[in-house]
């Protein structure tokens, strides 16, 4: 069984006990999450399409940890006119547990 899920403007595909990495989220380790925004939901066979959404089915993901991504750099330069600029950027991402799909 797995399910579509979208989440802060992103799709994922939800299975029971997979790890996801979403953008970060403001919540402390160890707290559940429900997640009702579910676009599809496969089960052996018996495919569930929303229009958007399933109606009254959700995902439960459990909030495991946050980091931040290896730094990203961003040279600009432009030829004979003397302009070079480096910029570096980490992106901070949230892992999260599936725990449990329910389907209405």
């Amino acid at each position: 069984m797995y399910a579509l899920v979208e989440y802060m403007g992103k799709q994922y595909k939800a299975e029971k006990g997979a790890v996801l990495t979403v953008d970060k989220i403001d919540a402390e380790n160890g707290s559940t999450i429900d997640i009702d925004t579910v676009l599809l939901i496969s089960d052996d066979g018996k495919v569930a399409v929303g229009a958007p959404y399933v109606k009254g089915a959700k995902v439960q993901v459990v909030v495991e940890e946050t980091f931040r991504d290896k730094k990203v750099i961003v040279y600009k330069y432009k030829s004979k006119k003397d302009y070079h600029r480096t910029i570096g950027h980490r992106q901070s991402y949230t892992k999260v547990r599936v725990q449990e799909i329910i389907v209405a």
